[in-house]
């Protein structure tokens, strides 16, 4: 109970000082994230407070806390809602165990054929109403920011489904991801971001799926000998700001944030592909790890196995929200 009450504490007084018009002191914003800050998600937060602080002439100060330094993948939502943090940019995988669970429509496999197709629903009518459902829950989506497409990962070569037969694989907290390993007859096992690499030096698990930036920044190659370059999942990112705090800035603030926050976005989403190639070319380049790229034929035979999970999901997610975004990204017509 104690420890609930200085949460809340340290909550009011986060969220009241911005309110304070003559404050002499600049408005804090600490900006949490798990991963490492040479990944496109690092250095988009890096931008966000170079601008932040240069638009708002220093009224503001954005401290970013890298690599799970503040919090685990777990505990990073609810710091954001007792206003322990003032921003975060969680994979969008993370909504589901907040009851937003419409967001795990983009872990749904093979969803997104490409770049193009994935940012119809981000900038489009259904990326906005996602984002308005996180207010009732205390947060306020500001933008989308990519990583990329994943790769999958083990200590044996996985060049068809049946590859996967038994294998642990470690998956980060969703239903969609569960039923995307069970299909490959997989064992998911759930674990933060920076237990990852110990697990698989350790053979806690057997291998993971990760975007290449993310998997060669955190040396995960290094301990994995087989990778395929499916691209069969889309990792991304809201950036989210906690409620009470952002709707307590002064107006001007807030607007030279928001510019901050979409120059941020479109810089990090500009970067993001050719983090993951560059990534990808230096884990070939290492030797560490076999990459095996698949054939449209293979390729097909991965998607027959994972669709699928797309019709065991809709209920979950809900089958209209599934099927305006198969229609948008032209998976169905």
């Amino acid at each position: 109970m104690k420890t609930t009450m200085l949460a809340l504490g340290t909550a009011a007084i986060l969220v009241l000082s911005p309110l304070s018009a003559g404050a002499q002191q600049p408005i804090v914003v600490k900006f949490s994230h798990v991963v490492a800050p040479d990944t496109p998600k690092g250095k988009g937060a890096e931008r966000f407070r170079e601008l932040a602080e240069k638009y708002t002439g220093g009224a503001v100060k954005v401290e970013v806390y890298p690599n799970s330094q503040l919090y685990k993948d777990k505990e990073e939502l609810e710091a954001l809602q007792l206003g322990a943090v003032q921003m975060l940019a969680p994979s969008l995988a993370k909504f589901g165990p907040l009851g937003a669970r419409e967001f795990e429509v983009f872990d749904l496999p093979y969803i997104f054929p490409d770049k193009e197709a994935l940012r119809k629903v981000t900038t489009g009518p259904i990326g906005k109403e996602l984002l308005a459902k996180l207010e009732p829950k205390g947060i306020v989506g500001l933008a989308y920011w990519d990583n990329g497409f994943k790769v999958m990962s083990a200590n044996r070569p996985l060049r068809t489904p049946d590859d996967f037969l038994g294998l642990k694989m470690r998956i980060q907290s969703s239903k969609v991801l569960e039923a995307e390993m069970k299909a490959l007859g997989a064992v998911p096992q759930v674990m933060a971001f920076s237990e990852v690499y110990q697990a698989l030096q350790t053979g806690v698990v057997d291998g993971t799926e990760n975007p290449p930036s993310n998997m060669y920044t955190q040396k995960m190659h290094e301990v994995q000998s087989h990778a395929t370059v499916s691209n069969h999942g889309y990792l991304g990112y809201a950036v989210i700001a906690n409620k009470a705090f952002w709707d307590g800035l002064a107006p001007d603030v807030r607007t030279q944030l928001e510019k901050a926050m979409a120059e941020a976005t479109e810089y990090a989403n500009s970067i993001a592909q050719q983090e993951n190639d560059d990534s990808l070319a230096a884990m070939k380049a290492s030797g560490k790890t076999q990459f095996f790229e698949l054939s449209p034929a293979e390729r097909q035979t991965w998607i027959k196995a994972l669709l699928p999970v797309h019709k065991e999901m809709a209920s979950r997610i809900g089958a209209d929200l599934v099927a305006r975004t198969q229609k948008e990204t032209g998976l169905v017509d």
